[in-house]
């Protein structure tokens, strides 16, 4: 399935604001806001905080990954045009451990 097909199956965002990826210490490592350009990615993390409980690991990367279906190509040829699946892929191949917070709007 392409990244649309799956954005249309996860759930709605439009109660949220953003949604911030913290370490175990809740340091914020990364954000993604509610903003044009960013609604695809923020739906896709929120729908890997609902399935996998709030963790972002190896595990959950991978599904993101899958989720993002062709965009994951560009981002490996293209570090950095992708922030958002590159987290996920330094996740998986760093086999960190990472807690995603969904900020309510």
């Amino acid at each position: 399935m392409s990244f649309q097909d799956n954005l249309a199956a996860m759930p709605a965002i439009d109660h949220l604001s953003g949604l911030n990826v913290c370490d175990a210490e809740g340091n914020m490592l990364h954000h993604i806001p509610a903003a044009p350009g960013k609604l695809g990615s923020l739906k896709l993390y929120h729908a890997l905080a609902a399935e996998f409980n709030g963790a972002l690991n190896a595990e959950s990367a991978a599904r993101g990954l899958e989720w993002f279906a062709e965009h994951v190509a560009d981002a490996r040829r293209h570090p950095g045009k992708h922030p958002n699946i590159d987290l996920l892929l330094q996740v998986q191949n760093e086999n960190l451990d990472y807690h995603l917070h969904p900020l309510p709007a």
